[in-house]
């Protein structure tokens, strides 16, 4: 996807942004940016940990034997 940028055409985007947002909202974007995709990953690690954790009912060792 990536591998047709090169360095001048990186260049023209990084300008294009510059010319866009101005230099002073670039540092907030960025910050906005990591955030969310921290944010993102904190979520995805929680939803792998609760697909990876066996269901509370699943265990049939916990349940105790009925006597009759």
């Amino acid at each position: 996807m990536f591998e047709d940028l090169s360095m001048g055409k990186l260049l023209v985007i990084f300008l294009v942004i510059v010319i866009l947002f101005g230099s002073k909202k670039i540092p907030d974007l960025a910050q906005g940016l990591g955030k969310g995709i921290r944010e993102f990953k904190k979520a995805l690690k929680d939803v792998e940990d609760e697909v990876k954790k066996p269901a509370a009912g699943d265990n049939k060792s916990e349940s105790k034997p009925e006597n009759k």
